[in-house]
């Protein structure tokens, strides 16, 4: 039985942070996990740039609210969704998924929380378990689940090399010079071939 594991952010949206970054003209917080493979050491980055520009959860959901889906993403996780069970896998954040999962057609998806304060300001985040897409992945595998795994950054190579076949979806050179074992594609037609070449 299989099911396939998505990131969300450059795979089927743009990265949010990118986003808030161009609309707040701060640069600093175009780093992401292609950047920076700590994700403690760049969300902590990023909670002092906030802080220090104050800025919080609204302004940030607000730029969100600008975001579509990536061209092609829908139609590619509504077919997807028809052939085989899908599942994103993100660490970004409940607060803010939900405009995007509108967007995508309400897939599931399984991220991490933000500890907000009553004035909007976002004072820390909780991840939902360490290592959270390798572990997901290795959980699933547990109770019988065949993964098959698709992101673009460091944080997705835990999920993707754990999986039955993993994929590199528009991921950056390094990543794939480093990774030559691993196939890569840019295109939603590439993707979806060598997602069913693993059923």
């Amino acid at each position: 039985m299989n099911i396939v594991c998505l990131d969300l952010e450059g795979v089927l949206v743009p990265e949010i942070w990118i986003a808030f970054s161009e609309a707040t003209g701060i640069p600093e917080l175009r780093r992401t996990t292609r950047d920076e493979p700590d994700y403690d050491k760049l969300m902590r980055f990023r909670l002092s740039v906030l802080e220090e520009h104050h800025l919080g959860l609204k302004e940030i959901q607000d730029t969100i609210r600008t975001i579509d889906p990536m061209p092609g993403a829908r139609a590619f996780l509504d077919t997807l969704r028809s052939e085989t069970q899908a599942l994103i896998l993100s660490d970004t954040f409940t607060q803010f998924a939900s405009p995007l999962m509108e967007k995508l057609g309400w897939p599931a998806i399984f991220c991490n929380e933000l500890q907000v304060a009553p004035d909007g300001r976002i004072t820390d985040y909780h991840i939902r378990v360490q290592q959270s897409k390798l572990t997901t992945v290795k959980a699933l595998q547990s109770i019988g689940f065949e993964t098959i795994a698709a992101g673009d950054s460091y944080n997705d190579l835990g999920m993707i090399q754990a999986s039955k076949a993993g994929i590199l979806f528009r991921s950056t050179e390094q990543i794939r010079r480093d990774h030559p074992e691993l196939p890569s594609c840019e295109t939603y037609d590439e993707l979806l071939a060598l997602i069913r070449k693993a059923y």
